[in-house]
């Protein structure tokens, strides 16, 4: 079930980053505002699914667009959605799909740790303040990798 998939956060200008979400399959580009936690909000919402949780969401706000992500896990299989909002507060059914996929929960989990890491590593934490307006989410990013690598030992016994 490898889909490949490859999440790349981009800082634009002051407040606003892109979010590139690809696998074999397709290529979307998001669009996230400072308004909201969008880092945050998909860091913590893959830690939800890695700690067991069977379904959460994390949203960009682009202001007006938003992106919706809606995570449901099953075993250690993860669908995920993204869905287009014309508006945030939007209910699911008014949005359009853009890009779904079905992967392991360690791949989802280990792309989103990568995407944070590199992000990191070509601004590093006062550069990202600098661009973005926030603090990098150093606490939310550790906390998915220690989850994590928790279930792998889980895995492995």
């Amino acid at each position: 079930m490898t889909s490949g998939i490859r999440i790349t956060w981009s800082l634009g200008a002051h407040g606003w980053a892109q979010c590139t979400l690809e696998d074999h399959h397709a290529q979307v580009e998001l669009i996230a505002s400072y308004i909201s936690d969008a880092p945050e909000e998909l860091l913590t919402a893959v830690a939800r699914l890695v700690a067991g949780e069977t379904e959460t969401r994390a949203q960009f706000e682009a202001e007006p667009t938003a992106y919706r992500w809606i995570f449901y896990r099953e075993d250690d299989n993860v669908w995920v959605r993204v869905l287009e909002l014309r508006d945030g507060s939007d209910h699911d059914n008014r949005g359009t799909e853009i890009w779904s996929s079905q992967l392991g929960i360690d791949e989802l989990a280990r792309a989103v740790i990568r995407c944070f890491d590199q992000l990191v590593q070509t601004h590093d934490e006062s550069a990202y303040r600098g661009k973005w307006g926030e603090h990098f989410p150093r606490t939310e990013l550790e906390v998915l990798r220690r989850l994590w690598r928790t279930h792998q030992q889980l895995q492995d016994t």
